[in-house]
């Protein structure tokens, strides 16, 4: 059982330490900017925070900001220079759609699409909408 002990504490030290988001929080983008590029390293936290796919979310902010980018690692790299309150402001948007249950407000959802459609359904109270 020592062994185990052991063995555990020493995987715990190599593991990449992460910010903690709790039950439900909205991590505040950590961006950059490179040249004519911005960086948000913090992007693959950010989506584990708020329990969606990273490529729903990329592609929300590649509209709404109109820059194209991509998904490198745990970074999401757009090709346009914005500021991180524009970005946190896309995706509050973000989770106030396709995050919250519009009928009681919890975050404990999960998107379905059936038919081309997609649709938010509620964890909690069972509420299922369209979204656009």
């Amino acid at each position: 059982m020592e062994d185990y002990e052991k063995l555990l504490d020493s995987a715990y030290e190599k593991i990449k330490p992460t910010e903690e988001c709790g039950r439900f929080a909205i991590l505040k983008a950590e961006g950059m900017v490179e040249g004519n590029k911005t960086i948000i390293s913090n992007f693959m936290q950010i989506v584990n925070c708020i329990r969606r796919q990273p490529e729903h979310l990329a592609k929300f902010i590649f509209k709404e900001l109109a820059a194209p980018g991509e998904i490198q690692g745990d970074r999401l790299i757009l090709i346009k220079k914005v500021n991180s309150q524009n970005i946190n402001d896309k995706i509050k948007m973000y989770v106030e759609k396709y995050v919250l249950c519009p009928n009681c407000k919890k975050p404990d959802t999960e998107l379905i699409e059936e038919q081309g459609n997609v649709f938010i359904r509620c964890l909690a109270c069972g509420t299922r909408k369209p979204v656009a």
